[in-house]
């Protein structure tokens, strides 16, 4: 089985480099793979490093907060982070965290012990998802560990076909999974090297709460005495439903699209016409109290819609609202939804949530409410706003559920004992 996934690799391989012909995407990741090496050979010998790789992203976000605490507590530790999507590279190429940041080639055996060798890990850390069956042997002999992790039946390591591959899991020291499920399913293949630590972005959201930044514009936005509303992370179908949703509620909205393109942001003002730009708006505007500060002002808080047409604020924005709309829910699945839930947020989202294991208990506690089209979002929305003890009960479990939870980090260091 192993010389059928090395051939699957090889033609995953060649496919992609034929591909990057025709996609600037896949161009840009090709290229970052090829340049992997280059990089890695600044690390010296005496070098202290703790490698993590994520596949995009998402997981990078769960694994940020170990990242920085394990860098906090061991200054002398170098982080080499390794990204196998251009949307987790391209955003991340350059965290200050990290002392090298490159794109894991392709699983081929030779780049897999050429990658070890060069980076020759003290530690290394697999967050959520990942296992390349070449690095995993690569990496025989060194501390090794998987961390965030969800599993479910349906993988290959639980079915008949997919022992082979089960077995190289013998070189993770420790698993730190999200739940029980998990280290039942890791037990079943004969793993018992496990502990149900949770998940790292609690600890993250918890520490961007304790930081949170404030902007001027979003704060004179809301001096209202309507309810706000916040999209986060939204996309066409999500702003479709949110505008038929709101409409004639007595209510502001902000919006912070998944996307900033140009045309993104052109399809939202064509669908709230009066709404405004954070992008039209400084600090310096609010600064002085000329008219100029007071017609911006003024404009603000009489406009119902805010687009938020940048990247990089969101986390910090849901402290202004008082009920949050996750996006993603009728795509490929929601976005984060504890970065709403640390500030005490009832939440919404779309129907596909049921892979993230926090959406699932937060709607099982009814902090948070799934919702199939605009009308259920509509009925949500005026019981939020008009049934009091019905708001404080979701806008406290969601505040509780984010503390219950925290604490993965902190089990994660105390086991390696540095």
């Amino acid at each position: 089985m192993h010389s059928i996934y090395n051939l699957f690799i090889a033609i995953y391989g060649a496919i992609l480099r034929v591909a990057s012909l025709f996609s600037h995407k896949i161009s840009t990741m090709c290229e970052g793979e090829s340049k992997a090496f280059d990089v890695l050979s600044a690390i010296k010998p005496d070098d202290k490093v703790v490698w993590f790789h994520c596949a995009s992203l998402g997981e990078f976000e769960q694994g940020r907060m170990l990242i920085e605490s394990l860098k906090r507590q061991q200054p002398d530790f170098k982080i080499l982070l390794s990204f196998y999507s251009p949307s987790g590279y391209e955003v991340r190429k350059n965290y200050s965290y990290a002392d090298w940041v490159v794109y894991l080639p392709n699983d081929t055996a030779a780049n897999a012990r050429k990658f070890v060798s060069l980076a020759n890990p003290l530690l290394t850390f697999f967050v959520k998802y990942e296992f390349w069956y070449n690095y995993l042997i690569a990496l025989e002999g060194r501390r090794v560990f998987q961390v965030s992790l969800i599993m479910r039946p349906k993988q290959y390591f639980f079915k008949p076909y997919g022992k082979w591959f089960a077995k190289r899991l013998k070189v993770f020291e420790h698993f730190f999974v999200q739940n029980e499920q998990t280290k039942d399913l890791l037990c079943s293949i004969g793993y018992d090297n496990v502990t149900i630590s949770g998940d790292t972005r609690f600890d993250r959201v918890i520490e961007v709460a304790k930081n949170v930044k404030h902007f001027q514009c979003i704060d004179k936005f809301c001096q209202t005495n309507k309810k706000i509303l916040l999209a986060g992370s939204s996309w066409d179908a999500d702003e479709v439903i949110l505008k038929k949703a709101t409409e004639g509620l007595n209510m502001k909205i902000i919006v912070a699209p998944h996307q900033t393109d140009t045309s993104h942001i052109e399809r939202l003002k064509a669908l709230f016409p009066n709404a405004v730009l954070f992008s039209q708006y400084a600090e310096s505007d609010f600064q002085t109290d000329d008219l100029s500060s007071q017609n911006a002002e003024l404009k603000l808080q009489n406009a119902d819609v805010l687009i938020i047409d940048c990247i990089g604020i969101l986390s910090h924005l849901y402290n202004c609202c008082d009920i949050a709309y996750i996006g993603g829910g009728f795509g490929a699945g929601i976005h984060n939804t504890l970065e709403a839930a640390t500030f005490g947020k009832p939440i919404c989202f779309g129907k596909r949530y049921t892979h993230f294991q926090e959406a699932v208990d937060l709607v099982e506690r009814r902090a948070a409410f799934s919702i199939s089209d605009a009308e259920s979002l509509r009925s949500i929305l005026i019981r939020l706003n008009q049934d009091k003890d019905f708001y404080s009960h979701a806008a406290d479990v969601s505040l509780s559920y984010t503390k219950e939870k925290a604490g993965a980090c902190q089990t994660i260091l105390k086991y390696l004992n540095l």
